[in-house]
């Protein structure tokens, strides 16, 4: 249950809520890391593995520039379409869309796989990145809401070092593929815990009991 409209939770309440007590906001929160580690592995490893199946440097450009570039206009559609049918099946199916263009592209050691891959990786996350915020507004209220996603920022923006260190440290280690691999199947994971843990969040309204 909720506290009341005017006793906003305790820093270190939201805290606990945010990371692992409330199965929304905790799955928000892991999601939202999981995402910017793909992210995160995308800028650091991707160049090198287009790089090492013989793409040059103007390819590599438009690889990496075909991500970010469907993602940021497809989010103003998928943002939209989370406020019709609810935020758990967009942020699910982002991230095994997510993982499928992980996927494609370790397969891949052409272009058109590439970019193909690329496209899928921008759709997913675009799918999921207004999503989670927009989740969290679901639940948290005006009173404690910036606190809560102050709380989801930590553990979203970390994902990007987790991510870089990660994925370097396992391609150092086992080779580029296997790191793009690991990051594809932990991305897939995060949206199993979605689909398990979430609940529908749309409903709940600031303005309910």
């Amino acid at each position: 249950g909720d506290v009341a409209h005017d006793n906003p939770p305790s820093q270190g309440e939201i805290f606990k809520r945010m990371s692992f007590a409330d199965r929304n906001l905790s799955s928000v929160s892991q999601a939202g890391l999981v995402n910017n580690l793909n992210d995160g592995m995308a800028w650091g490893l991707f160049p090198l593995l287009f790089a090492a199946v013989g793409m040059n440097l103007a390819q590599i450009g438009v690889l990496a520039a075909i991500y970010p570039a469907v993602w940021g206009m497809a989010q103003i559609f998928t943002g939209a379409l989370s406020d019709r049918v609810g935020r758990k099946p967009l942020i699910v199916w982002g991230m095994w869309v997510q993982a499928a263009g992980i996927a494609v592209i370790a397969l891949s050691t052409r272009f058109v796989g590439f970019a193909a891959g690329s496209v899928l990786l921008g759709l997913g996350t675009a799918m999921v990145y207004p999503t989670l915020v927009a989740a969290i507004g679901d639940v948290a209220r005006p009173a404690w809401r910036a606190s809560a996603v102050g709380v989801y920022r930590l553990w979203r923006d970390l994902g990007y070092a987790v991510g870089a260190l990660l994925a370097g440290v396992t391609a150092d280690l086992f080779g580029l593929t296997t790191a793009v691999w690991l990051v594809g199947v932990l991305t897939f994971l995060s949206g199993v815990i979605v689909s398990v843990r979430m609940n529908g969040t749309l409903a709940r309204t600031p303005a309910g009991p």
